[in-house]
């Protein structure tokens, strides 16, 4: 007997189901989700099997996926990417960026307040024309 038809004798065979789901386990949540849905999209048992399959073994709320989905929502504007030049690169364009809606922001705020002023003016002339108006008659 050779050493490698001994090792094929002691190390079972992975069936087609059993590398189909370490291939989808590889890839994550995602890949389960689409599976079921290209299952039922083309071959509905197919995707009712695979969504029984995925609550039954509780592959739809393992911990696995609560984690990397944390990893990923995470602020991208605070880590740094570990690339000094672009760190330093989207630094400066976020506080340029900061500096141009504090300035458009009081921007925004004089023409307000320009505007509040002139409507204000405006009622004090048409108040003080109706006065006058008024002691003339």
């Amino acid at each position: 007997m050779t050493p490698t038809s001994t090792a094929t004798h002691t190390m079972p065979r992975m069936g087609w189901f059993a590398r189909a789901e370490a291939w989808l386990d590889e890839r994550g949540k995602g890949a389960w989700i689409a599976a079921m849905v290209f299952g039922f999209i083309f071959v509905w048992p197919v995707g009712l099997a695979l969504l029984a399959y995925m609550i039954w073994s509780k592959r739809m709320f393992n911990s696995s996926c609560s984690r990397r989905a944390m990893t990923f929502n995470r602020s991208h504007s605070v880590t740094p990417t570990g690339n000094t030049a672009f760190d330093a690169y989207k630094a400066d364009m976020l506080k340029r960026l900061e500096d141009e809606q504090h300035a458009f922001e009081s921007f925004l705020e004089r023409l307000r307040d320009a505007k509040d002023k002139s409507e204000f003016d405006a009622f004090m002339d048409e108040r003080a024309d109706a006065a006058k108006s008024n002691e003339d008659a």
